[in-house]
This record gives C-alpha cells, sequence and structure tokens, in this order.
C-alpha cells in the first residue's frame, strides 16, 4: 500500500466544500488564481490533500477577515516564505559554528 502523507490527494471537490464550507465555483476560482494546485487524477479529477484542505481553511480565514483574492495571495506567499526561513535558521542553528580565520576557537 502507497504512503500517505499530507500531500497526498484523497479528496473529491464536493468533499473538501463541505469539509471547508465553501462552494465548489470558490475552490476552482482558488485554483485558477494560483492560490492552490490540487492533484489530478489520469482522468483530469482533481484530488486535494490534508495540506490543500488547511490552505483552503487559511484563504476562508483571511477572505472573513477582509481581504480581497490578491492580498489572500500575498500573506499566503509570505506565510511560505517564513516557513522556509524557519527551517533555514533551524539547519543554521544546528550546524557547528566555524571560527574566522586567523581565530583559533576558545578551549572552555
Amino acid at each position: 500500500m502507497a504512503e500517505r502523507n499530507a500531500e497526498t490527494g484523497l479528496y473529491a471537490i464536493s468533499v473538501v466544500a463541505h469539509l471547508v464550507g465553501t462552494g465548489q465555483q470558490n475552490i476552482r476560482l482558488y485554483e485558477r488564481k494560483g492560490l492552490l494546485t490540487p492533484d489530478r487524477t489520469s482522468g483530469g479529477t482533481r484530488q486535494y490533500s490534508d495540506a490543500d484542505l488547511a490552505v483552503l481553511k487559511r484563504i476562508s480565514e483571511l477572505l472573513d477577515d477582509g481581504l480581497n483574492l490578491a492580498g489572500v495571495a500575498k500573506v499566503l506567499e509570505l506565510e511560505a516564505a517564513i516557513a522556509k526561513l524557519k527551517i533555514e535558521l533551524k539547519k543554521a542553528r544546528s550546524r557547528p559554528r566555524e571560527s574566522p580565520p586567523g581565530e583559533s576557537r576558545r578551549q572552555a
């Protein structure tokens, strides 16, 4: 059996619309605007993942806060950039520190 993760498309658009509490046309609009990209079956049917559900819920929150779709797109872009930077910072902090040229490491 294939391993399942948050990025695996599982849900049909009708199920996602029900779970998120929005219409199928809204979900298609968000896709056209580039806010999410669901998986597709070989026949072209959209399949949404748990990660897509999280994005759709975030879109709903931002729209409820009064943002338009352009604002939602920018917020999602910035949130993704922040998440990426947090990962890079965590990796940088876990690497051993190098001494600048000409300095030797002090022994405690």
